[in-house]
């Protein structure tokens, strides 16, 4: 089952830069069904009372990540998943960017 969440009261920040996702029986990168490599994102998430990390899928590499870079997530879905006796859920977004940091003017 793919679940989109709402993703507009929560915020994001990369925990770490993106890796390749590799298939576990061959070792090469995953791609997606245009050739595009798929790469997973770890990333701290909170809002709403809600504070987790999660590891997110994305169709091309997110460069200039490290640990507390704020990102914005596009079109995120959950998706369940099963393999033999295990089973859990995934998360898979259209689009990760990295926010450009505002300058914030204070009154004198």
């Amino acid at each position: 089952m793919r679940l989109p969440i709402d993703t507009s009261a929560i915020k994001f920040a990369a925990a770490g830069p993106s890796e390749p996702v590799l298939d576990f029986a061959t070792k090469a990168q995953r791609t997606d069904e245009n050739g595009v490599g798929i790469f997973q994102v770890p990333v701290f998430a909170a809002g709403s009372g809600v504070k987790d990390s999660i590891t997110i899928k994305v169709a091309g590499e997110v460069k200039g990540l490290s640990e507390f870079t704020q990102v914005k997530i596009t079109r995120l879905f959950a998706q369940t998943w099963e393999v033999g006796d295990n089973h859990g859920v995934s998360f898979r977004a259209e689009r990760i960017e990295i926010l450009k940091a505002t300058a914030r003017c204070w009154p004198r």
